[in-house]
């Protein structure tokens, strides 16, 4: 069994955020993107302190696809640096995890 992961990323609006969610599920690289916004983001750029407004996704996948995935959320993410970071999903309802493996299979 594949080692399954729930990847975040946060843009500037929300239709990237849509953009980037329906790519990845259309390309099998994700199961499932959810979109939470707008959140406020505070954070340090190029010496300053700055704030924004932001749409965060979670995207759950297998850990064997991360690589493709983050090439693909950086080919149409606007941001120099996007945030992809990767959690480990340590445990799941088992029909959720089949799920999310059929989801995700070429």
């Amino acid at each position: 069994m594949d080692e399954y992961i729930m990847v975040l990323t946060t843009t500037d609006s929300k239709e990237v955020a849509e953009g980037i969610a329906e790519r990845l599920v259309e390309k099998k690289l994700a199961a499932c993107v959810q979109i939470i916004g707008p959140i406020k983001s505070v954070y340090r750029w190029k010496k300053k302190v700055e704030k924004a407004e932001e749409w965060l996704c979670f995207i759950k996948t297998r850990a064997s696809l991360f690589s493709e995935l983050e090439r693909v959320i950086k080919q149409i993410h606007p941001y120099e640096v996007p945030e992809i970071i990767a959690l480990p999903i340590v445990n799941g309802s088992s029909d959720y995890l089949d799920w999310l493996q059929r989801e995700t299979e070429s």
